[in-house]
């Protein structure tokens, strides 16, 4: 006889959520709060035109600036008011996660809990302020300076367009990392993630449409193309398998008797993940080599040795940015890994409740296996988000292919859809349980 919680199991699908009206109520917001993303990245900021906006993009779709459209959904291609994207929030993420480690006072408020927490996403709030009025102020500058067939980008070149240019794209920049936060505390998911997978997502089919135009003018031969949805699809497979592979330590608790009876006995596991930072370090690598990059982007026809160095060196599929995107990967790996999961903590626990790892001291022995044991996995980790972040990136930058289809984008849409999926399972196990202790409790009252 199958016992409850396998019978929770089993009845663990979507057809439930009609009836778990809190789940529902989660998905609807989460809904309607992407919609508004999307409906907001069709809103221009005043003074572009459109024309010669869109020839320009045109031009550079394939580079530094298409990647950074598609982080913001399409955004930046059309100058809406989500030009800039979460990158701003991200960069300060980045910034605020490397100070904690350095300065005392951070530490400090780390060690606080809840209230400590709320006090650095407030420091990380100014910080995305500062870094979204330097980037909307180099985009002002940038579309000023452009010239096309069709003319300028701008009408009124002047320091009202600036302003007005900077205030419009800080306030789409706070008002969509409000909207993540709003997600993650009354959605389902990580909102600031979906945020950037929906972005990635709605740009798809127009990838797909450009991606088979181009088999159609002979550009790509049909075995060509095949043999890119074969490799898609053996990412995703893998991306999944990796994503979902894991080391099990197994926990020994010891007996224990109070009174006559005897507690104890039974063993468990602790679950090392492979990948423990998830798509952090791919997104957080991103983010830093798209700002020099945007900003050499924008001063395309600049003769400044600087532009000129980051294009030439930093370019999108040259050795030096493929060295630096694959270095940071591996960097924010290991250094977010640290972050979120700490032996010591975890070897406390186990020592704290009685447990113990078979053949291992507890204590400090125990701190250490497990750091050794976390060591290799993060390191077989690192190296996959860097193979799959990169391969592509080979390909793409030797062929027409829209970035959307790249690595990076297909680890994002995996890796979050995989934890959106755990997260609804989880509400919809939870209300299932709550439904059982409930008919439970009538039967006791008979």
């Amino acid at each position: 006889m199958a016992t409850a919680a396998e019978r929770l199991a089993n009845n663990l699908n979507f057809g439930a959520i009609g009836k778990a009206t809190e789940l529902r109520n989660r998905l609807l917001f989460t809904l309607g709060a992407l919609i508004v993303f999307r409906l907001g990245t069709f809103l221009p900021i005043p003074g572009i035109n459109p024309i010669a906006l869109q020839q320009f993009f045109e031009q550079q779709s394939s580079g530094i600036l298409g990647i950074f459209d598609t982080f913001s959904g399409g955004a930046l291609g059309r100058m809406g008011i989500f030009a800039l994207g979460v990158m701003p929030y991200i960069s300060a993420s980045i910034i605020m996660t490397l100070m904690q480690s350095s300065i005392p006072h951070l530490k400090n408020l780390k060690e606080q809990g809840s209230k400590g927490r709320r006090q650095i996403i407030q420091y990380s709030r100014y910080i995305t302020v500062l870094i979204a009025a330097l980037q909307g102020y180099g985009v002002s500058i940038g579309l000023e300076s452009m010239q096309t067939a069709y003319g300028n980008i701008v009408f009124e070149p002047g320091l009202f367009f600036r302003v007005t240019t900077v205030i419009t794209l800080v306030g789409g920049t706070v008002f969509l990392m409000w909207l993540g936060e709003q997600i993650t505390s009354r959605g389902v998911g990580n909102g600031i993630s979906l945020i950037i997978t929906a972005g990635i997502i709605a740009n798809l089919p127009s990838a797909v449409v450009s991606t088979l135009q181009l088999g159609r003018t002979g550009e790509l031969s049909v075995a060509f193309i095949l043999s890119i949805l074969i490799l898609i699809l053996g990412l995703i497979i893998f991306i999944v398998f990796v994503e979902k592979g894991q080391r099990r330590l197994i926990v020994q608790y010891p007996k224990r008797q109070v009174g006559n009876k005897v507690y104890g006995g039974q063993s468990s596991h602790l679950p090392l993940k492979i990948n423990t930072a998830g798509v952090i370090p791919v997104i957080f690598a991103s983010s830093i080599l798209l700002l020099p990059n945007t900003m050499s982007g924008f001063g395309a026809g600049s003769s400044s040795d600087i532009f000129l160095f980051i294009s030439s060196y930093l370019g999108r599929g040259q050795p030096l940015y493929l060295a630096l995107f694959a270095a940071m990967i591996i960097f924010f790996g290991f250094f977010y890994t640290g972050i979120v999961f700490n032996p010591d903590e975890q070897a406390e626990n186990l020592r704290k409740y009685g447990g113990f790892i078979p053949g291992i001291r507890p204590g400090e022995n125990t701190s250490k296996h497990i750091d050794y044991v976390l060591t290799r996995l993060t390191t077989v980790g690192t190296i996959y988000l860097a193979l799959v972040a990169l391969l592509p990136e080979f390909l793409i930058s030797r062929t027409s292919i829209p970035f959307y289809l790249g690595g990076t984008s297909l680890l994002i849409i995996v890796v979050v859809m995989i934890d959106f999926i755990t997260q609804v399972q989880s509400h919809l196990f939870q209300h299932q349980y709550e439904g059982l202790l409930k008919k439970t409790k009538l039967k006791g009252r008979r």
